[in-house]
C-alpha cells in the first residue's frame, strides 16, 4: 500500500503542471466567434498583464504552489525523510487548492448566466479536479496508514 500512495503521489508531480497548462474552460464574447481556450497559466498570466497583480498571485499561491508543496511535503512524509506531524499542514495545503477548483467553478457558473458570451468545460478542468481529488485522497490514507 505504501508503494501505491508514494507513486500515486509522484505522479502528480508530472499531473499538476499538465493540469496546468491545459485548458479550464473554453470563452467567447459571442456565439458567431470561436473560443479562447483559457488554462491556469494563462489566466495568471492575463491577471498580471492586466494589472491585478494581488489576484494573480493569490491564484498562483492556490493553484500552483499549495498544490505542490502539498504533494512535495507529502513525499518526504512517505519517503521517511520529514516527520508525520507535518501531516497537519499537508492537510492546510490541500484545502487551498480545493478552493481553486471552486473558485473556477463560481467563474464557470457566471459566465454561463452571462447571456452575450459562451463558456464551456475543457479536459483540463477534469483532469485539474482530479489531481487535487487524488492529492486529497492520498493525504488522507496516508494519515490512516500513519495513525494505525
Amino acid at each position: 500500500m505504501n508503494k501505491i500512495l508514494i507513486g500515486a503521489n509522484l505522479s502528480l508531480l508530472v499531473l499538476f503542471p499538465l493540469a496546468w497548462a491545459a485548458p479550464l474552460m473554453r470563452a467567447g464574447l459571442l456565439p458567431l466567434f470561436g473560443l479562447t481556450e483559457v488554462s491556469v497559466l494563462s489566466g495568471l498570466r492575463a491577471l498580471w498583464q492586466g494589472g491585478e497583480w494581488a489576484l494573480a498571485l493569490l491564484v498562483a499561491l492556490f493553484a500552483l504552489v499549495a498544490p505542490m508543496a502539498k504533494t512535495v511535503l507529502l513525499a518526504l512524509i512517505h519517503l521517511s525523510h520529514a516527520p508525520a506531524r507535518l501531516l497537519p499542514a499537508v492537510q492546510v495545503m490541500g484545502k487551498l487548492a480545493m478552493a481553486d477548483i471552486f473558485l473556477i467553478a463560481v467563474y464557470i457558473t457566471l459566465a454561463k448566466g452571462l447571456t452575450v458570451g459562451r463558456v464551456e468545460t475543457a479536459w483540463g478542468l477534469w483532469l485539474f479536479t482530479a489531481c487535487v481529488l487524488a492529492s486529497l485522497t492520498i493525504s488522507i490514507l496516508t494519515a490512516r496508514r500513519l495513525r494505525g
